[in-house]
């Protein structure tokens, strides 16, 4: 099963230019709600201002050089390490569900545009990674939902309470747990099953993608952004409006460290 292309043999009741549409569809819907997004929280401006700001207050000039190398280490390092999240589960959980997630998305995409179709032969490695993507998705999203969630564990409220930022993840776990649920029912010629499986897969691509707007969803770009802007102001001094470093060593005895932190 795990080597099985699931949208070739759907190719054989749903033709694949409806396939690669809803594809489009969902590029379109995150590009529309981040739009809107953006206009309406004032995102993109927080950002110019603030660069405006640090621009002004920078106490030395980067080189081309050095600008690359910074990016290249925020990219490479902070963004894809999660790093800000420490060393812990908590970082392990969210590098699973990201890496899974990239995976997930680019195999499908090379999947219903390069593999599935009467003419195409299908990709056993892709459609692998189709699947592990799918459960690496699965594994660090429900650690993440069961056990690491902050604020349901530090202010004592149940597991399954559920808000309007929780739509993203609960939303990115159902496409993964149903589509491997469609490709599993299907693989198996369980035919109520697998439309059964295949229209919730469908319906919670619709909420992920189409909830942009109201999910944690764009939180991937601006993140990034962030991330690089705050190093660029620590590497040429305007230190987004912070003081700079004092010269004596910290001391403000354990402080936090008394104990291990239970929920973070």
């Amino acid at each position: 099963m795990l080597e099985t292309n699931p949208f070739l043999m759907l190719s054989q009741t749903i033709p694949v230019i409806v396939m690669q549409g809803f594809i489009l569809a969902m590029f379109a819907l995150i590009l529309l709600g981040t739009i809107v997004q953006m206009i309406h929280h004032k995102n993109i401006t927080y950002f110019f201002n603030n660069a405006k700001k640090a621009k002004l207050q920078a106490t030395r000039e980067l080189g081309t050089v050095e600008k690359a190398k910074i990016l290249t280490k925020t990219t490479v390092y902070d963004i894809g390490t999660t790093s800000e999240l420490g060393f812990g589960k908590r970082r392990l959980a969210h590098v699973l569900g990201m890496y899974g997630t990239i995976i997930f998305w680019v195999s499908s995409v090379l999947l219903v545009f390069f593999y599935t179709g009467a003419d195409k032969t299908s990709s056993s490695l892709w459609s692998l990674l189709w699947h592990v993507g799918a459960i690496l998705t699965c594994v660090g999203g429900y650690w993440f939902w069961f056990f690491l969630r902050v604020d349901v564990s530090a202010e004592a409220h149940p597991w399954y309470r559920i808000i309007k930022a929780d739509l993203f993840v609960l939303a990115l776990l159902a496409c993964s747990t149903f589509g491997l649920a469609w490709s599993y029912t299907q693989f198996n010629s369980q035919i109520g099953l697998s439309f059964f499986f295949l229209m919730l897969f469908v319906t919670s691509n619709l909420v992920l993608f189409g909830g942009v707007y109201w999910s944690k969803f764009a939180h991937m770009f601006y993140k990034p952004g962030a991330a690089i802007q705050k190093n660029l102001a620590e590497a040429d001094g305007s230190r987004d409006n912070l003081p700079p470093p004092a010269d004596a060593p910290e001391q403000f005895g354990l402080g936090i460290k008394r104990e291990e932190p239970k929920h973070y």
